[in-house]
């Protein structure tokens, strides 16, 4: 059976802290008559400090789209190896061990993929498949997941790399004043992330069913306008409310699966923010602190986006080690609005050994 062994974090060394954005956007916004309510916001969201690829100081210069990306090529290559050999290592496999890598980020673009420098950099075989993910945002964690596991069931034995890329401070629009735009400079922060699931052996989560679900009418909640400075995030305000109409969807997909979503023993869901995880336990009907891996992630690091599934999931194996075959949900959301579902079962059992 597919197994996610344990993913791999890093974040950039520059730090902003929430005092420092608090007053960084006081000076660049002041005397707007949305500051306010955008300082309100961000206070809110339980941020206490984010990681980003450039001193704060340098980010707010913004360059334009052009240099912006350049960095973003740039860091990736930088940031991405030391990751993907640490998440190689905790899956005990090597780069030659890996079948597929599904590369996702929605912070930069290059073409080809970061998919093929890896392949010809760091000594993967030349027949790895690629499988870029770009424009599902926050979700492509869940649905990197989610792929790696489809994968692994039509190809048995095969493993999968998982790496994602996020350097969302290279899309911090310092002149832009409306309240989403704000609200996201305040939240988002970077960080790298690498994780194998392997078609057998190892030890991790053993991934047992997935699923997708779009709620209808809604993709223009979650965007991005892209001009000639970049990439301008737009959020709907009524984005914090989408849990109530995806947590059936969760209880149904763990229904189908003879499990109840709110009798489980692990949740490793996004951290879009605290109304999210407050409210996914309120429908849930489970405590807040069952996502205690996930606020830990919103704290120390803000939204991560696609890397948060991957780094909540790293504090779950760091943590006392889950009993055998208690089980679990991984979810991601992002746009469309999208939601990526997983189910698995814990497992210590080398699966090889078995056989």
């Amino acid at each position: 059976m597919p197994r996610l062994c344990k993913p791999a974090v890093s974040a950039p060394e520059h730090v902003i802290t929430l005092d420092e954005t608090l007053a960084f956007a006081e000076e660049a916004h002041a005397g707007k008559p949305q500051l306010p309510l955008a300082l309100r916001l961000i206070r809110n969201t339980g941020v206490q400090k984010r990681h980003i690829v450039q001193p704060i100081e340098k980010t707010l210069q913004h360059p334009g789209l052009t240099e912006r990306n350049r960095i973003y090529e740039a860091e990736s290559k930088n940031l991405t190896p030391p990751v993907i050999e640490e998440a190689l290592k905790n899956a005990d496999l090597t780069a030659r061990d890996i079948d597929a890598i599904i590369y996702v980020s929605c912070t930069g673009f290059s073409m080809p993929s970061l998919t093929a420098w890896l392949i010809n950099n760091l000594g993967f075989r030349s027949d790895t498949r690629q499988i870029p993910i770009a424009q599902l945002g926050c979700a492509a964690g869940g649905a990197a997941v989610n792929r790696a596991h489809d994968f692994c069931l039509a190809h048995p034995g095969s493993n999968v790399l998982i790496v994602s890329c996020e350097l969302c401070s290279l899309c911090y629009q310092p002149t832009a004043d409306d309240i989403g735009s704000l609200l996201s400079d305040g939240l988002f922060g970077d960080a790298v992330a690498a994780a194998v699931v392997r078609g057998n052996g190892g030890v991790g989560i053993d991934l047992e069913r997935n699923a997708s679900y779009l709620i209808p009418h809604t993709e223009d909640w979650i965007s991005y306008a892209v001009k000639d400075t970049g990439f301008h995030f737009q959020l709907d305000r009524r984005v914090p409310g989408t849990m109530e109409p995806l947590a059936p969807v969760l209880r149904e997909f763990a229904k189908d699966h003879s499990w109840d979503a709110g009798n489980l023993d692990f949740y490793i869901v996004h951290a879009g923010g605290p109304r999210i995880l407050d409210d996914l336990a309120k429908y849930l009907e489970v405590d807040r602190q069952v996502f205690r891996h996930s606020w830990a992630t919103l704290t120390e690091y803000g939204n991560i986006a696609s890397a948060v599934v991957l780094e909540a999931a790293r504090r779950l194996f760091e943590e006392e080690t889950p009993a055998q075959d208690a089980t679990g949900l991984i979810a991601g959301f992002g746009p469309g609005i999208t939601a990526e579902m997983s189910l698995g079962r814990w497992s210590s059992t080398d699966t090889r050994e078995l056989d």
